[in-house]
């Protein structure tokens, strides 16, 4: 498993690799939301069933406007949104109609964040879009904390693995429905 830094993944990511990367507080499995085959093989890596969709993120709110619907989405609510960006938030928002399944799972919506973590930022700015990110685990089990978890559980199966540190936060994101403003999962 190739070690890299957060500046240096591009390559690895436009080529449709997997990749696990330190994040605000897990590591994280990602790959490039447009190419569908890395977001198919990421799942079966992970042992995720399609239907619960994936998680987006960003170093800014533009990389993720590809992928919404903002028409149902009021300008209050949308502030409220971008009030805790950039941050520990996940917010399930309208999407596309385009935006694969694979993505949104068997939803009409789909769920993104805009990281404050500066190797997701680097990431993110230096491939200018958004990334998949989900736990790195399998399905059902403990996210990985450490680089060695992640070998432990991904050695031979993803591209590579970003260095870096994990963020402070000790849960993963807050997910929270941008219209209703329900907490699907507290932070």
């Amino acid at each position: 498993m190739l070690h890299l830094e957060p500046s240096a993944i591009a390559d690895v990511i436009a080529t449709g690799g997997v990749i696990a990367y330190p994040t605000e507080a897990v590591y994280g499995l990602g790959c490039d939301p447009d190419n569908l085959s890395a977001v198919q093989a990421l799942l079966d890596v992970k042992q995720r069933p399609w239907e619960k969709g994936l998680i987006l993120i960003a170093s800014r709110f533009e990389q993720l406007l590809p992928y919404l619907d903002l028409s149902a989405v009021t300008e209050q609510q949308l502030n409220a949104a971008q009030a805790k960006w950039p941050g520990p938030f996940t917010f399930v928002i309208p999407a596309k109609a385009e935006v694969s399944p694979l993505l949104r799972g068997s939803f009409s919506t789909i769920a993104v964040r805009v990281s404050a973590h500066p190797g997701v930022r680097a990431m993110c700015d230096a491939i200018d879009k958004p990334l998949v990110s989900t736990s790195a685990n399998l399905a059902g089990e403990e996210p990985a904390l450490t680089l060695a978890e992640v070998e432990t559980q991904f050695s031979g199966k993803i591209a590579a693995a970003v260095l870096g540190e994990l963020g402070t936060a000790r849960q993963p994101s807050t997910i929270i429905d941008i219209q209703t403003g329900h907490i699907f999962r507290q932070g």
